[in-house]
C-alpha cells in the first residue's frame, strides 16, 4: 500500500512534528517563566534542566543507533516513543525541588534518544539516491513545523490549564502522531534499497562505527554542528525571555519564536534543494553564516521587527543542521553503520544543544545581559565555516554521480 518513497517522507514529517526539538526543546523558553515564577528558581537554575535533558539524549542517541542498526527501526523507535510521551506527561507532577525537576529531564531525555531525526534520516537516506537532499530537506521540515507549532500549542495550554497541563497535552500529542508516523509509514533500510535496486544486500555499503572514528570527516563534522547547535538553539531557546525583557508581550515574543520555526522549515527546504544541487560543504557555509548574521543583528537592535527578523535568520540556520549532518554522513561515510555514527554526531550535537541555553541563562544571570555570550557564539559559527570547507569529495556519491565520474575517467 504505501511503496512510493514519499510515504517514508510523510511519515517523517508527522513523526517530527513531535520530536524531541519540539518537545522537549522549543517548548522550553515557553514553561521557563511559568516554572520560575511558581517555584522562586532563576533561569539559570531552570535552564539546568534542559541542559541535563539534553546531554542524557545525547549520551542515549549513539545507543539507540547502534540498536536501530542491529535489531531495525521499528523495534526499537516504538518503545523509546511510548517512554518519552509518559514522561513528559508524568513532568506535570513536578514537586518544589529542582533537583526532582532536572531529573525529570534527565529521564526525559533519555527517552527522548528514539524520537530524534535518527530513525526518520536512516529510513530517508536508504529509500533516495539522487533526490535524498530533497527527501530529507521536506521530512525535516517536520521540526520547522513543530517549532512554529508546539510552542503555541504550549503557550494556549498554559493560559487555560497552567505549565502543568501543557506537559499532559504534549505527552499525549507525541503519542497521537507519533506512533502512527513509525508504525505506517517508515521504512527498514534493507527493504528500502532493495525497493531500488531490486536486491536486498547482505551488508549496506560504508564504514562500520569504529572505522568512522578514525577518520577526517568525522572530526571534520564535529566542531563545526557542534558549534551551529550551540549558536542558534541557544540563541533561540533563550529569545522569548529576551525579548520579553525588553517590553514585547509573551503572544508576540511567541509569534516571533513561530516565526523562527517557519524559517526552519524554509531553511531545510533549501538546504535539501541545494544539496541535491551543490557541493554539500558550500551549502553548510551558507547555513553557517546565516545564524552568525541573526545573532549580530539581535545583539545591535532593540527593534521589535529587527529582533524578529533576527530570530528569522536564526531559524534558517537551524533549519539546516540535522538534514546536513544526515547527507554528510551518507555521503562520506555510507549507510552500514548509518545510526551509530549519526548517534555519536547527534550526541555532540545534543551536548551543544545544552550548553547553548545553558551559556545563555549564566550570562544573564551574572552580567544581566545575553549579549557576552552571544559574541562567543559569533566566533565559534567563523570557524565552524572555515573547517567545513576542508572537507574533500564525497566518497559515497549518487550511482548518477558514479556514471559520471566513470565516463570522465574513459574519455581522459
Amino acid at each position: 500500500m504505501f511503496k512510493n518513497p514519499w510515504w517514508v517522507v510523510l511519515g517523517s514529517v508527522l513523526g517530527l512534528l513531535v520530536g524531541n526539538g519540539a518537545i522537549m526543546h522549543f517548548t522550553f523558553g515557553v514553561l521557563l517563566k511559568p516554572i520560575g515564577d511558581e517555584f522562586g528558581w532563576s533561569r539559570g537554575t531552570v535552564s539546568i534542566a534542559m541542559v541535563i535533558g539534553l546531554v542524557c539524549t545525547g549520551l542515549m542517541t549513539p545507543l539507540v543507533g547502534i540498536l536501530v542498526d542491529r535489531y531495525g527501526i521499528r523495534r526499537v523507535a516504538l518503545p523509546f516513543i511510548t517512554a518519552f510521551a509518559g514522561i513528559v506527561a508524568l513532568t506535570s507532577l513536578t514537586p518544589a525541588s529542582p533537583f526532582a525537576f532536572i531529573a525529570l529531564y534527565g529521564v526525559m531525555g533519555l527517552a527522548a534518544a528514539g524520537q530524534t531525526p535518527l530513525i526518520y534520516s536512516k529510513s530517508i537516506v536508504a529509500s533516495f539516491d539522487d533526490r535524498r537532499g530533497l527527501a530529507l530537506g521536506v521530512a525535516m521540515a517536520g521540526v520547522g513545523l513543530g517549532v512554529a507549532l508546539v510552542p503555541q500549542f504550549a503557550q494556549a495550554l498554559i493560559g487555560v490549564v497552567g505549565w502543568r497541563g501543557a506537559y499532559v497535552g504534549l505527552g499525549a500529542i507525541t503519542l497521537l502522531f507519533a506512533i502512527p508516523a513509525v508504525a505506517l509509514f517508515l521504512r527498514e533500510p534493507e527493504r528500502a534499497l532493495a525497493a531500488q535496486t531490486g536486491e536486498t544486500p547482505k551488508v549496506l555499503p560504508g564504514v562500520t562505527g569504529r572505522e568512522a572514528l578514525k577518520t577526517k570527516y568525522f572530526w571534520l563534522l564535529v566542531a563545526p554542528f557542534f558549534a551551529l547547535a550551540c549558536a542558534a538553539n541557544g540563541s533561540i531557546t533563550h529569545v522569548v525571555p529576551l525579548l520579553t525583557d525588553r517590553g514585547v508581550s509573551p503572544q508576540m515574543a511567541t509569534t516571533a519564536l513561530s516565526m523562527a520555526g517557519l524559517s526552519l522549515i524554509a531553511g531545510r527546504l533549501l538546504a535539501g534543494w541545494l544539496l541535491d544541487r551543490m557541493f554539500a560543504p558550500y551549502v553548510a557555509v551558507v547555513f553557517i553564516v546565516t545564524p552568525l548574521l541573526g545573532i549580530l543583528l539581535l545583539m545591535s537592535t532593540t527593534d521589535t521587527t529587527m529582533a524578529a527578523a533576527a530570530t528569522v535568520l536564526m531559524g534558517l540556520g537551524i533549519g539546516a543542521e540535522v538534514d546536513l549532518i544526515a547527507f554528510f554522513i551518507s555521503r562520506y561515510l555510507g549507510l552500514r553503520s548509518f545510526g551509530e555514527i549519526y548517534g555519536y554526531l547527534f550526541a555532540i550535537f545534543m551536548l551543544a544543544n545544552g550548553i547553548g541555553p545553558f551559556a545563555m541563562g549564566l550570562s544573564f544571570d551574572k552580567a544581566g545581559s545575553y549579549v557576552p555570550v552571544l559574541w562567543t557564539f559569533a566566533g565559534g559559527l567563523v570557524v565552524a565555516a572555515a573547517l567545513i570547507l576542508m572537507m574533500g569529495p564525497y566518497v559515497y556519491p549518487s550511482q548518477h554521480e558514479l556514471a559520471r565520474r566513470k565516463l570522465a575517467v574513459q574519455e581522459a
